[in-house]
């Protein structure tokens, strides 16, 4: 308790309140939602969103989404807009404009150079008697009962609603395009989440040595190996140089804590055969998939002329992939 207050008791009533307004939503939408869909998919241009306060910050957000989902968008700021940034809205453009009450008098100030323009309007907004809502082509209807904060003052349950329904659209329009997993990867070449859309095996194991023995390799040169190249591992080959099985560095620690007469003994009679392995085309995150599943740190990469390398789970590490 803080000076009478409940925290996690106020905490939760807010998330309460706000996951009651976008309930709310789902039965706000309606054909307008479907006109609005409609009309962005079929534009040529781009998507202006615009905003005042609260909602300019929603309208950043919105238009971040759509960019990275396949809607080409633009971010005008409702105040800046009659000092000049006017002149990113171009003839084929759709303009989106947020507003919880669609009386600030920015907002009237550009619906007036917008209606100049010609360019269709599209209204994301709560007060549906408003000037905002009046002047637009279509209405998406984000009316809240009442923000969460226990004045009703401050933008909570209606910026949230605002963001859900631009989230709506961009999902939608997603669906509508196909846009998938490929298409997100040329939006997101960077990070963590673009590395694992498009970074592949084959971008990695090409860095590492490429251990192998044959199989009639001696214990010895069996070690060596694997010390040598610092993978924890080697392959073990043909004559040809097809791959047989592996060895790992695991495999040699047991066999000595079992006291077996290690005399003689050959690549051949310690590997496992038919390995774990990976194709050199895989993605990045299908290998650490892998490892994860039979709880190992390197997988065996092959392809088209058979046994290519390893990958390990340093490289996976090194990358940001984990």
């Amino acid at each position: 308790m803080s000076k009478g207050i409940n925290i996690l008791e106020t905490g939760r009533n807010t998330i309460r309140k706000e996951a009651a307004s976008v309930a709310a939503l789902e039965r706000l939408l309606d054909g307008q939602f479907e006109k609005a869909v409609e009309l962005i998919f079929a534009c040529k241009g781009r998507v202006i969103v615009s905003g005042i306060g609260k909602s300019a910050i929603i309208a950043q957000k919105i238009v971040a989404t759509f960019n990275s989902t396949g809607t080409p968008a633009i971010f005008l700021h409702a105040a800046d807009a009659i000092h000049g940034d006017l002149g990113m809205v171009q003839e084929e453009d759709i303009v989106l404009i947020i507003s919880k009450s669609g009386e600030s008098p920015e907002v009237k100030m550009l619906l007036s150079f917008i209606r100049n323009f010609g360019n269709t309007l599209v209204a994301m907004v709560g007060n549906l008697q408003s000037v905002l809502a009046k002047q637009a082509a279509i209405v998406l209807n984000t009316t809240v009962d009442k923000e969460a904060c226990l004045n009703n003052l401050a933008p909570t349950s209606s910026t949230t609603t605002q963001m859900v329904m631009g989230d709506a659209l961009a999902v939608t329009l997603m669906e509508m395009r196909g846009f998938g997993s490929e298409d997100f990867a040329k939006f997101h070449p960077g990070g963590t989440l673009g590395k694992k859309l498009y970074l592949r095996v084959q971008d990695l194991y090409i860095h590492n040595e490429r251990p192998k023995v044959p199989v009639s390799a001696t214990l010895r040169e069996v070690i060596m190996e694997i010390t040598s190249k610092r993978l924890g591992a080697t392959a073990v080959t043909d004559e040809n140089g097809g791959l047989l099985g592996i060895v790992t560095d695991g495999d040699l620690r047991r066999m000595l804590e079992k006291n077996i007469n290690t005399d003689g003994m050959t690549a051949g009679t310690i590997m496992t055969e038919r390995p774990k392995t990976v194709e050199a085309e895989a993605l990045a995150i299908e290998a650490l998939d892998l490892m994860r599943t039979y709880d190992i740190t390197q997988l065996v990469v092959t392809g088209t002329t058979g046994y290519m390398g390893f990958i390990h789970l340093h490289d996976l590490i090194r990358e940001g992939i984990i």
